[in-house]
């Protein structure tokens, strides 16, 4: 018997969102540090595709869609497509589940994970100014720098990676429709997963 855990009190945060962006707005500004030092602004990638991911290690529903390989395939997806993925971690350093720079990026080794860049968000301002809720959660950012995408990565809200094969991934297919030259024809969904410990 298969076992779902949508494992209510982890996620599916409703905590803070202080604005939520909504598809057709401009994408917030942001400014973060990478993994590596280096500083990182959303300015600085205008005039291209941009994913933005929200993660947290040690959550189930981020462990289900990286310990099966989906998110990096999907992250593979958008660099052979020259879109830019941004992964990003908004927990506090108060709180356990929060990773030093050096652990996050041993942690994208050992799952083999393929963003254009990797960075933490540990003032949560990044992730306040999206609205950002769970981890995972996922917004498709157009070159002019309006917001396509907001929500979750697919239609099956468990921490179960055998749902996969069967889901829609609505940011890859939100990526492909873009690529063809379509609109996004999901453009929001309600994320699933842990709640994000601003």
């Amino acid at each position: 018997m298969k076992t779902r855990a949508f494992l209510p009190l982890l996620g599916l945060g409703f905590a803070l969102a202080a604005h939520a962006v909504a598809p057709g707005d401009t994408a917030p500004g942001f400014t973060v540090v990478e993994l590596g030092g280096k500083t990182l602004t959303l300015d600085s990638l205008k005039g291209r595709w941009v994913v933005l991911e929200w993660t947290n290690p040690e959550c189930p529903f981020v462990q289900k869609h990286y310990g099966s390989g989906n998110m990096q395939a999907t992250q593979k997806f958008a660099a052979d497509n020259r879109i830019v993925w941004v992964q990003l971690n908004s927990t506090s350093p108060r709180h356990k589940d929060h990773h030093s720079p050096a652990r996050m990026r041993d942690w994208n080794v050992a799952m083999k994970a393929v963003p254009a860049s990797a960075a933490l968000d540990e003032s949560g301002s990044a992730g306040q100014a999206y609205g950002a809720k769970t981890t995972p959660h996922l917004y498709l950012i157009d070159p002019a720098g309006k917001v396509v995408y907001n929500g979750a990565i697919d239609d099956r809200r468990s921490a179960d990676p055998a749902d996969i094969p069967g889901a829609r991934n609505h940011i890859r297919m939100a990526m492909a429709e873009v690529l063809a030259g379509k609109p996004v024809s999901v453009a929001a969904t309600t994320p699933y997963g842990c709640s994000i410990k601003y």
